[in-house]
């Protein structure tokens, strides 16, 4: 994957800096080994993605990607610092490929992203110590280690922002035995940007990239740095025109318009940023299939490699089986042959003669030509002779008879038989199971999960805040924090509604929009579910919480004399009236009001409602996990995304009430 350049590091964190400036700090995700994705809350655009991958890139993302169930340390380490904080300024360090990122929390935190060689990422405290660095690493005068000291990279290469004309002529005065395309490229420009000055400077004088700068005229240095300035200034001015370049056999992505890419097909987009996601998201896509696919072909290689085995051992048995009976046969063939030889040696034996003695009688007899020695090859220290027939060599023991030779092999060639039967079943079952794996390898391939590009959706006002519509066709609200609190009351409750608060600390003020409907029992049950559920009573487990409900004109934002109301707190004036342990559930399913789209609300609101939904209830299991179980069962025509569940849950841990679908499954049946 092509790294980003100094020109490119500098070019996105201008636009970084200016976009999440002031933004607060979120989650933290490590979804590879090299890639850190951290989540940031822009006021008045919502969540935006920065994704840091070592050595590559940085910029915002719209491809998400898939995290892992438990997150390694890093992220970890980083929620515990600095969610919560905020985003202080992003800036390139020296115009180096190092960019520094300033959270300021209970204090003030660096996330350092080196972007050179393989990378890394490191977390530093507010006197430049590292507390934790994605990878360590150690060199002579730098040590990435946690509690050392963070040390930037030697600074090397200029400037292009700020550089004068007396320091660029220095730089080919320094370096003079080089040439002018290496001097440029090796102080911080690269090739591709070492040439487009080059280029440019062409435009006013000739000059050959090749030139020895000791060679280069006054007027051929002026017109380089008259290219320099043409090219850069573009960056000084922020007169960017970020864009995707392709040819036949090249594709890159770049922050301004180059003559080296005027023949190519360019695709220009309104930030950098979104030019690079384009760019490497679609590289890592292919990158992430191929992960995949190594992956799977390793467990079906297992199994091959097994079934290989298990077939080489087979042909051993059934070889074995053929020798060994063949051999049997041809001891009873050659009795009398064998049976001389045995003698000569048991008589030898007798006379005290040595094995080795007697072998070395049968070799001299052999080459004499005897003609009971010919079948003789060799004796080994235990007296077993090697004889060879007709080109079959037979292990003859001579203190054993004719028949009990041959038997030893027979012998040999039953206990192949019997093995044979076990190789057979063993490869059926490795068969069968090579089959299932790379069935599920297929099917895996064909439903790979890759970052898709998350689009904005253009809610509708209620979608912005908690809401449902009723069995009775009301729609009902709630805010989802203490600002939305405030706009509940404030914005969309009007004199003929009702307000509704579950009687604990930390719920939703809720609004039921009765538009001159009649209020009723069921009504205000449902709301009290709805209420309830959405309250800190669910995250304390609790399977129900009493919810009280006023009228519009009891609801107000002034405090007694000398008390003070938090943001999204309000103070409630005369009798109240109480809903008694409204129950925590909550489904969530699809729904068709003003437009297809996720809702999460009472039951009988979502059995009236919709045909496909999930029951959930208070429990142990984590929103993400939950979420992908939801939208398993309910995701209709790719409508909605994982996000978009995640949006609509209760805070806190949930679980699918199994019970309720049980139920409905055997009334069903």
């Amino acid at each position: 994957m092509k790294p980003m350049s100094n020109v490119d590091i500098f070019t996105i964190s201008d636009e970084l800096n200016n976009l999440l400036s002031g933004a607060r700090v979120d989650k933290s995700f490590q979804p590879t080994k090299d890639i850190v994705v951290m989540r940031f809350h822009v006021p008045g655009t919502g969540r935006i993605d920065l994704v840091m991958q070592c050595g590559s890139r940085i910029h915002i993302s719209q491809y998400p990607l898939e995290n892992p169930t438990t997150p390694p340390t890093f992220p970890m380490l980083l929620r515990k610092r600095i969610k919560g904080g905020h985003v202080e300024s992003i800036k390139q360090h020296n115009f180096d490929r190092v960019v520094e990122i300033r959270v300021k929390k209970d204090k003030y935190y660096t996330i350092i992203v080196e972007l050179f060689d393989k990378g890394n990422i490191i977390l530093l405290d507010d006197e430049n110590n590292i507390i934790l660095p994605l990878k360590r690493k150690h060199w002579s005068n730098r040590d990435i280690s946690s509690k050392r000291e963070y040390v930037f990279p030697e600074e090397r290469g200029i400037n292009p922002i700020n550089i004068s004309e007396n320091e660029f002529t220095e730089l080919f005065e320094n370096n003079s035995d080089s040439d002018v395309v290496r001097t440029l490229a090796r102080n911080g420009l690269g090739s591709l940007y070492a040439e487009e000055v080059i280029a440019r400077a062409n435009e006013i004088t000739e000059i050959d990239k090749n030139t020895v700068n000791n060679n280069l005229t006054e007027e051929q240095l002026k017109g380089l740095y008259e290219g320099f300035k043409k090219l850069f200034d573009n960056l000084k001015n922020e007169s960017i025109k970020p864009q995707i370049v392709k040819s036949d056999s090249k594709e890159d992505v770049i922050p301004l318009d180059l003559m080296k890419y005027d023949s190519f097909e360019k695709t220009y987009y309104n930030t950098f940023n979104e030019a690079c996601d384009e760019f490497y998201s679609k590289k890592v896509n292919t990158d992430i299939k191929q992960i995949k696919e190594n992956a799977w072909n390793k467990k079906v290689g297992k199994f091959e490699k097994r079934l290989k085995l298990q077939q080489e051992t087979l042909d051993n048995f059934e070889k074995t089986i053929a020798d060994s009976t063949f051999k049997g046969e041809v001891i009873y063939s050659n009795y009398t042959t064998i049976e001389n030889i045995i003698n000569v040696v048991n008589t030898a034996r007798d006379k005290d003669y040595s094995f080795k003695e007697i072998g070395k009688t049968l070799k001299k007899a052999k080459k004499d030509g005897m003609e009971e020695a010919q079948i003789y090859e060799s004796i080994d220290p235990l007296g077993v002779l090697t004889l060879n027939i007709d080109g079959t060599t037979l292990n003859i023991d001579p203190k054993l008879t004719i028949p009990e030779n041959a038997e030893n092999y027979y012998e040999k060639s039953k206990k192949a038989k019997r093995k044979t039967k076990g190789a057979l079943i063993a490869i059926e079952n490795t068969k069968k199971q090579l089959e299932d794996i790379k069935s599920k390898k297929d099917s895996a391939m064909e439903n790979i999960s890759v970052p898709k590009k998350r689009v904005k959706k253009d809610l509708k006002w209620y979608e912005k805040l908690r809401w449902f519509v009723s069995s009775d066709d009301i729609l009902v609200v709630g805010g989802r924090d203490a600002n939305s609190n405030e706009s509940v009351v404030k914005k969309y409750l009007e004199p003929n509604d009702i307000y509704l608060h579950a009687d604990i600390h930390g719920a939703t003020s809720t609004a039921i929009k009765l538009n001159g409907n009649k209020l009723n029992d069921n009504l205000l049950k449902e709301s009290g579910e709805f209420a309830a559920s959405f309250s800190s009573a669910w995250s304390k487990g609790f399977t129900s919480q009493d919810v009280f409900w006023v009228h519009p004109d009891q609801v107000s934002k002034t405090p007694e004399a000398g008390e003070f109301l938090a943001k999204g707190s309000f103070v409630i004036r005369g009798h109240r009236n109480y809903i008694r342990g409204a129950r925590l559930k909550l489904a969530v399913g699809i729904v068709d009001y003003e437009g297809k789209r996720i809702m999460a609300g009472p039951i009988e609101a979502l059995e009236k409602h919709s045909q496909n939904f999930v029951v959930l209830k208070p429990g142990f299991t984590k929103k993400e996990a939950i979420a992908k179980k939801i939208l398993h069962k309910i995701n209709e025509d790719n409508l909605i995304t994982l996000d978009d569940i995640i949006r609509v849950l209760p805070s806190g841990k949930c679980d699918i009430d199994e019970e309720y679908h049980q139920r409905k499954k055997y009334e069903k049946n």
